[in-house]
């Protein structure tokens, strides 16, 4: 089992997934659409790594203004809450995420990454620290989760 992390924006989708022990988050991919509207291969390949990694949860940010007004962003990140749920059958919390796509520009930055090579991995970076982030602030959750996946295996 792992969790997944979803940084959401009009062209891409930063995914990053979870260690097997829920102790760390690694960045995965940077999904790519044509047009922000154009949706069925980014849900598809979503669904695709769901499977794959065997996640039991997705974190996705939610970009709150800097007043913790929800603007069109935070919208439209909603929107995507509720067709990655119909889509991949997973639950999808969302979590604050202000601020992470400055501070993975940072610590690209501090890693010597060219600013023309930063924006392939951008994306997949914001989603890692959306995913630690969480994974530090909700432990609890996260445990209680793992008890429920070990008890649905065990009636399998």
């Amino acid at each position: 089992m792992r969790l997944m992390g979803l940084d959401y924006g009009t062209k891409t989708v930063g995914v990053a997934l979870s260690d097997e022990l829920l102790m760390s988050s690694q960045p995965k991919e940077t999904i790519v659409r044509e047009r922000p509207d154009k949706m069925r291969r980014t849900l598809a390949r979503i669904e695709e790594l769901v499977a794959k990694y065997d996640v039991a949860l997705i974190v996705l940010g939610l970009p709150l203004n800097m007043d913790d007004t929800a603007g069109e962003r935070a919208q439209a990140a909603l929107a995507f809450r509720d067709r990655v749920e119909r889509r991949c059958s997973v639950p999808v919390v969302m979590s604050d995420e202000r601020l992470t796509t400055v501070e993975s520009d940072r610590m690209l930055d501090e890693m010597g990454v060219k600013r023309e090579n930063r924006k392939r991995v951008i994306d997949q970076v914001a989603a890692s620290l959306i995913l630690s982030e969480y994974m530090e602030n909700h432990r609890d959750s996260i445990e209680k989760l793992k008890e429920e996946q070990k008890k649905d295996n065990e009636e399998t």
